[in-house]
């Protein structure tokens, strides 16, 4: 109720400052006729992991700061999304938990009309010391992504101690026991690496309300994919029914970019994210903003444009109505032109540009 009452008096106090008013909504609709309101914003393209399907070995060269977007833009450039409709947005990175203003971006964008959930993407290192503020400030959801539950392998997978997984999971017990309305495990699968732990994270949804989600290896600049590597959700679906019996098909929502299933007597659930072997493309929502300012209407595209350089022309940074609608105009047309689905393996190899942690996960 006061937060509510928070947003009634900062849109008057805006509208009647002369800033730009909330208008009436536009839809963000492309040429499948797929209405886009989720937005995912990359706040920082560092991270305290080195995962080996994220980050090159040697690493990537970091971004200036003067081409870094500032907390000021990130917040502006979600505002003149929510006005065209978007109603959730995402914080990612790199590790976003990295970025000092992590707490005030969640009360600021919670703060923004039409927003009505906003969720965080972490690898959950530092999770547990951030979890109070973060729900003090509005944190609706958080997904926490971790690839083995054996400290040696942690090692090996994210180039770090192995003691430091102790710590990851220490936040998603964190996550579990708080009041945030969904926790999501995000594990990627990689045969010959971890293939033989998806029993071990089924069985995590036993007694606690989570859904452990299991994604197909992508392939992106640097992270050596190879097929070798790659086990399709059907295997996957193989190994887990032999353990614990036929999976029972949920609902899904038809932005949905998991196929979810009920694991008989479990609290929570499991889903499959089958980017590679059975794309999600048809019910897309979801566009992405990458920590130096660029739009992506595809994770797999290698199509961006920069809504930075327009934010910052004529050297102002100052939003005017002008700057917004040119803003505006240009989303537009980078979202009708979006494609109906992504390429193949071999297409996406060829064409990504980025490796994961400069797209934002």
């Amino acid at each position: 109720m006061l937060r509510k009452l928070t947003q009634t008096i900062r849109a008057f106090s805006t509208q009647a400052l002369g800033e730009i008013p909330v208008r009436q909504r536009a839809n963000l609709v492309d040429s499948f006729n797929r209405e886009h309101t989720y937005l995912r914003i990359s706040i920082t393209e560092r991270c305290n992991l080195r995962c080996q399907y994220c980050m090159p070995l040697e690493g990537v060269d970091l971004t200036s700061s003067p081409e870094l977007l500032t907390t000021k833009e990130i917040l502006q450039l979600a505002g003149i999304f929510a006005r065209q409709g978007v109603n959730k947005i995402r914080l990612t990175g790199g590790e976003p938990l990295i970025n000092k203003d992590i707490v005030y971006l969640v009360e600021k964008l919670k703060d923004i009309d039409g927003i009505k959930t906003v969720a965080l993407t972490t690898n959950g290192v530092t999770l547990a010391r951030h979890l109070p503020g973060l729900i003090n400030a509005g944190l609706d959801n958080v997904n926490i992504s971790l690839d083995t539950l054996v400290p040696e392998k942690f090692e090996f997978i994210g180039r770090r101690p192995a003691a430091t997984l102790s710590k990851v999971l220490k936040g998603i017990r964190a996550a579990i026991d708080s009041p945030l309305q969904s926790v999501k495990l995000n594990t990627v699968i990689m045969k010959g690496v971890n293939e033989d732990e998806l029993c071990d994270f089924v069985a995590l949804t036993t007694e606690d309300r989570i859904s452990v989600r299991f994604l197909e290896f992508m392939p992106f600049s640097g992270n050596a994919w190879s097929q070798r590597k790659f086990i399709p959700y059907q295997a996957q679906i193989e190994i887990i029914e032999k353990h614990f019996g036929r999976l029972q098909r949920d609902d899904d929502e038809r932005s949905s970019t998991s196929m979810n299933y009920s694991v008989d007597g479990h609290v929570g659930s499991i889903g499959f994210i089958s980017s590679m072997s059975r794309n999600f493309c048809g019910g897309c929502n979801r566009l992405r903003l990458t920590h130096d300012g660029n739009l992506k209407v595809c994770l797999f595209g290698k199509d961006e444009v920069s809504l930075r350089d327009i934010l910052r022309d004529e050297g102002s940074a100052s939003l005017s109505t002008k700057k917004e609608e040119e803003l505006v105009s240009v989303i537009g047309a980078a979202v009708r032109r979006k494609n109906f689905s992504h390429g193949g393996i071999e297409e996406i190899k060829r064409e990504m540009k980025r490796p994961m942690i400069l797209i934002g996960g």
